[in-house]
């Protein structure tokens, strides 16, 4: 896949631009528990949505998110629920707690609702079929949002550029540990990745280890525990937990007698979090052990500042939820959707029709958002999205 390391952060005045002649909102409904139960809500008149103009948009969007444990996902339903509604249109927002066999009933029951178009973010891209074929039956689109689905009812991919993710984490080692110039020095490295059955984590991972594989294969990177292959260093459902107890049995196993761990690359915060947790608690070494992320989820920004962090790599999920917005109503509208769509989302991003496919030799229509990495160095520019803000202790926190 291409690699695209431009780095950008695109601010809130752009999803605004992107509204321009949206109207304001209300919803009648609150919070949703992480039950698969459905939030829906409706247009209207009486409250203010941060958007300016008359509300334009007909019909009613089913959005379908894989669950609230995880920080980033209720931004993402929060911020696409907010987008539609300010747009004009009706939205059942549903998260399933990681059970795919939830998320295809949620799916169904939206279907059931006659929504208009299907946003969802999958627990498995392969588990969804009897939802995605009911949906193709209904002739409802279906936007794979963030993770791509494998079934080819799906019409079009929203995301980011994966791959770039995890060549921005693996060129961050390089040169955080300058193995560029690193002589005859070794250094040791630990992995971990996502979960398998996410359609995204070998993307991540494979960014990763094709920017660190030529530093193994040379000797200047070494991997104690051997662990270096997808399915024995992936996490399931990313679960801190898993990744903590992972860590602490590499770290019991091969780094007890005081050898040096010099990084430890983690495809995500939620599994950054639990290796950093295990660093603190059970690592004998006295150096700073860099440790990569992404999602910049408030906990691992607060390690950042805190040094137990040294990265994450930023995907402004807002931005992504205006893209989303502009792509359905193409859809709904009946509008040519190729390349040159890519210039009329509003966000920084690519077309690719060759990448991701849906089923062999199905290739899936993608707009591929631009990530940027974030350090303690540069964490203004999380503020300066208007999507966080900083405290006088230096922490940020996501603007709810």
């Amino acid at each position: 896949m291409k690699r695209k390391l431009i780095s950008a952060l695109l601010c809130g005045a752009m999803a605004a631009t992107m509204l321009a002649g949206c109207g304001s909102s209300s919803s009648d409904s609150s919070s949703t528990a992480d039950s698969g139960s459905a939030t829906t809500s409706e247009s209207g008149t009486t409250a203010d949505s941060g958007s300016t103009g008359g509300a334009t948009g007909t019909g009613k969007i089913g959005i379908s998110m894989p669950t609230q444990s995880l920080e980033r996902w209720n931004r993402d339903g929060s911020y696409l629920d907010e987008q539609f509604q300010a747009a004009g249109y009706e939205t059942i927002v549903t998260y399933s707690d990681n059970d795919s066999s939830r998320q295809v009933n949620d799916i169904q029951n939206m279907l059931a609702e006659d929504v208009d178009l299907l946003i969802v973010a999958a627990i498995d891209g392969e588990a969804l079929n009897t939802a995605m074929n009911e949906a193709a039956d209904a002739g409802v689109s279906v936007i794979a949002y963030d993770r791509l689905i494998l079934n080819d009812a799906v019409s079009y991919y929203v995301s980011f550029d994966n791959y770039s993710v995890g060549t921005l984490q693996g060129q961050y080692i390089v040169d955080a540990l300058d193995l560029e110039n690193a002589g005859d020095k070794t250094y040791n490295i630990e992995l971990t990745a996502g979960d398998p059955a996410d359609n995204n984590a070998p993307y991540f991972f494979n960014g990763a280890m094709d920017v660190l594989q030529p530093y193994i294969d040379a000797g200047t990177l070494v991997v104690p525990s051997g662990q270096t292959d997808f399915d024995t260093v992936a996490t399931a459902q990313w679960s801190t937990d898993t990744a903590l107890e992972r860590a602490q049995n590499i770290l019991g196993s091969y780094y007890a007698d005081g050898t040096q761990l010099d990084a430890w690359l983690c495809s995500n915060d939620s599994t950054a979090l639990g290796v950093s947790q295990a660093l603190t608690s059970d690592y004998a070494g006295s150096n700073t052990v860099i440790v990569t992320g992404q999602d910049g989820d408030e906990a691992n920004l607060k390690n950042i500042v805190d040094g137990i962090q040294s990265m994450t790599v930023y995907k402004n999920v807002s931005d992504e939820a205006v893209a989303t917005l502009a792509l359905s109503e193409a859809i709904l509208n009946g509008e040519t959707i190729d390349a040159s769509m890519a210039d009329n989302l509003g966000v920084e991003c690519s077309y690719d029709d060759t990448s991701y496919e849906t089923s062999d030799g199905n290739p899936c229509p993608s707009f591929l958002l631009v990530p940027t990495v974030i350090t303690a160095d540069n964490l203004q520019d999380l503020v300066d999205t208007g999507l966080y803000t900083m405290g006088d202790d230096g922490y940020l926190s996501a603007v709810q």
